[in-house]
């Protein structure tokens, strides 16, 4: 499902969702940073949510990286990429609202590196555990990770997370609307000239 607007509609959305998403995982860093850091957690609903700060210096989910330059040089291409695609699909309201949440929390999240050399999170849930094996995929070798808590996250994790669940959605949702392919000889597929 693809919705036509305007390129100043389009440009006013990015730039809406942009600014939204940065100013408020901003300013919940800054009250997290001034309020939070000093007693370090709040429990709020017992065990299960606090509020606990903590310096992320990882990638997501507290996963610790060596080459700290080398991830900080991805995340920029990411930006990039991102940037890429919300000047591509021009005609779709959802795409865009969803990149456009993407791009806010990358951007807040790479604010926080280059200023203090980590990302503050906060949100403290107990979901459930997770235990990954280990594993060796080509070049790379995976030692494995073991969670008996959910790591914690900021808003600006929270946009890329619902962001990206809108863009998976969103492509499988059109995939199964489209149905047709276009070698499919059926009359929709058709152009008149």
């Amino acid at each position: 499902m693809t919705t036509v607007f305007t390129e100043k509609g389009r440009l006013k959305l990015i730039t809406s969702v942009v600014a939204i998403v940065l100013f408020l995982d901003q300013v919940t860093k800054f009250l997290a940073r001034t309020y939070l850091k000093p007693v370090h957690s709040i429990p709020v609903l017992g065990n299960f949510f606090r509020l606990s700060y903590v310096e992320n210096t990882g990638i997501a989910f507290g996963v610790r990286v060596e080459n700290k330059l080398f991830f900080t040089v991805l995340s920029l291409i990411a930006v990039v990429i991102i940037f890429y695609y919300l000047f591509t699909l021009k005609d779709n309201r959802w795409m865009t609202l969803a990149f456009s949440s993407i791009l806010g929390g990358a951007i807040g999240n790479l604010f926080d590196r280059f200023m203090y050399g980590y990302v503050v999170d906060f949100l403290d849930f107990d979901f459930f555990d997770m235990n990954l094996p280990s594993f060796k995929f080509l070049f790379f070798r995976f030692d494995g990770y073991a969670m008996h808590r959910w790591p914690v996250f900021n808003v600006a994790d929270m946009a890329v997370f619902i962001g990206m669940m809108m863009v998976i959605g969103l492509a499988f949702f059109s995939k199964a609307e489209t149905g047709n392919s276009v070698n499919d000889p059926t009359p929709e597929n058709y152009t008149q000239n």
